[in-house]
């Protein structure tokens, strides 16, 4: 069995190669895949998600991992997402790796929008705004411009303006060119991509100010009490998912269908659709995009594979 540190995760998958891999494991069957989420006996934020996949003839996942928000109040802060993802033969179910679970869902999660983004988005988009600055932030700016080569600025916005400064001053150091905002409303209006990395339980994207031809990441509001867009941005939007499994999970479009400003159907396709070419994706330069990013064992499952092709 393989070991990968946090470390050798990020060096065995770059941008381009693991985008590429979600995108042919997209061409397969969706596998059987749960979600167990469980919150603090305590009464803490803290909770704990175990996620088992198993494709069709293949391999099995389990991811484990605690989300715990306080982490970056800590001294020295944590990573809010931390634990371990598990790959095992399908056959025989002897381990074939163990990964650092925070690396890996760094990873597998930008990489999911990024493969939207390179589907829906624009080719000519040039300004990414990042909305959050948590521990993501910086790799979901890395795969966004590994997807979208014609990306030529980022934008920061965090409400702690101090954080979105050091996630600024991290994506520096590789060389990009990095700006932090203070006025979200303007920053929205500016953007070609607008990607949200929060823990928002209110709607922080107002949809009055999305710019023709658009597109919107919404990635954060995994529980159906968070919310990153208002309902008029899921109303403008033609809205695409990563999957229909676990898509009535989120706030963003559940609570817009409970508002009655969307309904379930509004949801055109998710990445199966579009990669196997049963749905379309974008259909003209003026159509704002939306892209719900729901995550799910297997994405886990995907970049786990993707992840032991790299054992020498």
């Amino acid at each position: 069995m393989h070991v990968f540190d946090a470390a050798a995760v990020h060096d065995a998958l770059a941008w381009e190669f693991l985008i590429e891999a979600l995108r042919q494991a997209h061409l397969g069957a969706m596998p059987a895949s749960n979600v167990v989420v469980q919150s603090d006996p305590g009464g803490s934020e803290g909770q704990f998600v175990t996620l088992p996949g198993w494709a069709p003839g293949g391999p099995i996942v389990v991811k484990m991992v605690g989300v715990f928000p306080q982490n970056a109040s800590l001294q020295p802060p944590q990573p809010a997402v931390q634990g371990l993802v598990a790959l095992f033969d399908g056959k025989t179910g002897a381990p074939v790796l163990t990964a650092d679970g925070a690396a890996m869902t760094a990873r597998k999660t930008a990489a999911d929008s990024a493969l939207g983004a390179s589907i829906l988005a624009r080719h000519d988009v040039e300004d990414l705004l990042i909305v959050g600055a948590g521990a993501l932030a910086p790799y979901f700016a890395q795969a966004h411009l590994a997807a979208r080569p014609s990306l030529r600025r980022v934008t920061i916005w965090n409400r702690t303006a101090s954080r979105a400064e050091a996630v600024a001053a991290q994506l520096r150091d590789k060389g990009l060119e990095i700006t932090v905002s203070d006025d979200l409303d303007r920053s929205v209006a500016k953007a070609d991509v607008v990607s949200c990395v929060t823990m928002s339980d209110s709607a922080l994207i107002k949809g009055v100010l999305l710019r023709p031809g658009a597109h919107l990441d919404l990635v954060g509001a995994y529980m159906p009490t968070l919310r990153e867009a208002d309902d008029e941005a899921l109303a403008r939007g033609t809205i695409f998912v990563d999957c229909r499994n676990n898509m009535q999970s989120g706030g963003d479009l559940s609570q817009a269908v409970a508002s009655g400003a969307i309904t379930w159907d509004a949801v055109r396709a998710d990445l199966f659709d579009l990669v196997q070419g049963k749905a379309e994706g974008r259909t003209s330069d003026q159509q704002i995009t939306v892209f719900k990013n729901n995550g799910g064992a297997h994405l886990d499952l995907f970049t786990a594979s993707a992840l032991a092709t790299r054992i020498s």
